[in-house]
């Protein structure tokens, strides 16, 4: 006679997967780290006006030191990197909104530098023509220079209304010098830009006036004016 004996049953021990590598928790780490790096990204391109100011900010010292060295072909083209990036930068920010008081401030610091150095690269390179048109030009200088003053006094900075007639000037200073460096003197161009900027900055001096506290990115007079309820 035959006796079954049942055998015991095997359990089945199934180990606990490390919370790192369980499906639900993976999900969550690559969200995370997906929800970082979008915002890594934001960030980045949020600044990149900012930081297009002060690679064109820290390029002034090198477009200075060819002034006094003679180095014209250095001189020409850095400036004109330079002025390729003031628009650059602003383009950027008015387009896709990443204006700021900071990007602000950083763009008028950066195209102050660039003026001036352009304007003294202008009298040593181009020295007949600074000496024919003095006339001219020492009004505009004149005038910038009251402007500046006007603001560092008004709001303790410099101004950044950046308002379109004032960036038409910049755009119509900068296409003349370059000409004068690579095609020589355009009569009708010069003195175009000489009466938009003069109107630019009369603007400018009614800005500072009209407005206590500083601001930026005003537009114009005209906005300014109805802003406030007042038609001009």
């Amino acid at each position: 006679m035959l006796i079954s004996v049942a055998r015991p049953k095997k359990e089945t021990v199934v180990e606990a997967i490390p919370g790192a590598f369980c499906a639900g928790n993976v999900s969550t780490y690559n969200d995370e780290h997906m929800q970082q790096g979008n915002t890594l990204r934001r960030r980045l391109w949020r600044n990149t006006p900012n930081a297009i100011s002060i690679a064109r900010l820290c390029s002034t010292p090198v477009l200075f030191a060819s002034v006094p060295m003679h180095r014209i072909e250095i001189f020409k083209w850095m400036l004109f990197g330079c002025l390729l990036s003031d628009i650059l930068d602003g383009l950027i920010a008015r387009t896709f909104h990443l204006t700021s008081e900071l990007g602000a401030s950083l763009d008028s610091i950066a195209d102050i530098a660039t003026m001036c150095i352009g304007l003294l690269g202008v009298l040593v390179f181009r020295r007949p023509f600074v000496s024919e048109h003095y006339t001219e030009l020492m009004p505009i200088v004149v005038f910038y220079g009251i402007e500046l003053i006007a603001s560092l006094w008004r709001y303790g900075k410099v101004s950044s209304f950046h308002t379109l007639l004032d960036r038409i000037a910049a755009y119509m200073a900068g296409i003349f010098v370059m000409s004068l460096f690579l095609w020589g003197y355009c009569g009708w161009l010069f003195h175009l830009t000489v009466i938009v900027y003069a109107v630019a900055l009369s603007e400018e001096m009614l800005l500072i006036y009209l407005l206590p506290e500083w601001r930026s990115d005003v537009g114009g007079i005209y906005r300014v004016l109805a802003g406030n309820g007042v038609k001009p």
